[in-house]
């Protein structure tokens, strides 16, 4: 098999990534980059002809040691293992090759590591910032403060943020219709600061952006040219905010979803109204926060108690 027939092979399963099992487009971009990385491995390991008779387990598992190698982190190279198996798999499921070189692959586990939670009194002061600029009218301003209102009020993922349209929400019944993984739509709600956040966006904001020629119609959130806000913008606008604050682990809008769903467990919310509200498939996914929660109740507990 040819170089470019390998990689007909390649777009195919990412096209029954996208229509088969509707991942998302993050999602499949990351299959995308794994796997061309092993392409590419495959190209220069056998002198510019890669063929199936290339996907062997031990050319597999020498990929992922030359990961290991560059000392890329071991959740890279977990997801690596995850991508080539899944394309493996679809390979050997569809006659393209006559057994699936991958089902023995092994790479180490991730590490587990918490995700990042804003403390109350952090939260508080971003939304307390964001509010004072944006009581001076300017667009921007106002786009940010409903933004974030909305991240950490509803828990969203930022992809449904920025996907969401204007019909989708509903500033009466307070909820926000989204498109989550897998394709499945759900109703998700938010609190009054956070309506009251949309509402001026919507009334000072939004038609300044959508005045410009050619802008969405149909997008709720609009970057200043008019077109639909990208979700790079809002990473942008969320890791400046906690760029200033202590804490390890990412600085983007998912640290935003987690603190929500924190913050929720703390006040005695349901775990498996936490996990609707988070669009989670399995409840394992949701548990992580309860880790979140009693590792703050230790902290808590450490620095108040006489007898810690």
């Amino acid at each position: 098999m040819a170089a470019a027939l390998l990689q007909h092979d390649l777009e195919l399963f990412l096209e029954h990534l996208r229509h088969g099992r509707a991942l998302s487009e993050n999602s499949i971009r990351g299959y995308r980059n794994d796997l061309d990385s092993l392409l590419a491995f495959i190209e220069a390991r056998v002198d510019g002809d890669p063929s199936t008779a290339g996907l062997d387990l031990d050319t597999l598992r020498d990929w992922l040691w030359q990961g290991t190698e560059q000392h890329l982190a071991r959740a890279t190279i977990a997801r690596r293992s995850a991508s080539v198996r899944g394309f493996t798999r679809w390979l050997h499921e569809s006659g393209r090759i006559p057994a699936d070189v991958g089902v023995r692959l092994r790479a180490p586990k991730a590490e587990s590591r918490l995700p990042r939670v804003l403390t109350r009194p952090q939260i508080d002061g971003i939304l307390q910032s964001l509010s004072a600029a944006a009581a001076s009218g300017e667009p921007g301003a106002l786009r940010d403060l409903a933004v974030v209102e909305l991240l950490y009020g509803s828990g969203l993922r930022v992809g449904e943020l920025v996907g969401a349209d204007q019909g989708d929400v509903d500033l009466e019944r307070l909820t926000v219709r989204v498109l989550g993984k897998g394709a499945k739509q759900r109703v998700v709600p938010f609190g009054v600061p956070a309506a009251a956040a949309l509402g001026r966006y919507l009334e000072g904001a939004r038609p300044v952006f959508a005045a410009h020629a050619g802008a969405d119609a149909v997008a709720f959130f609009l970057g200043r040219s008019g077109r639909r806000l990208g979700s790079r913008a809002v990473y942008t606008l969320v890791a400046r905010l906690l760029e200033p604050l202590p804490g390890s682990g990412p600085a983007g809008p998912h640290s935003l979803r987690h603190t929500a769903a924190t913050h929720l467990l703390d006040g005695g919310a349901d775990l498996r109204a936490v996990q609707e509200l988070l669009g989670h498939a399995s409840l394992g996914t949701t548990q992580i926060y309860t880790h979140v929660s009693t590792e703050r109740l230790r902290e808590s507990y450490r620095s108040a108690h006489p007898r810690a």
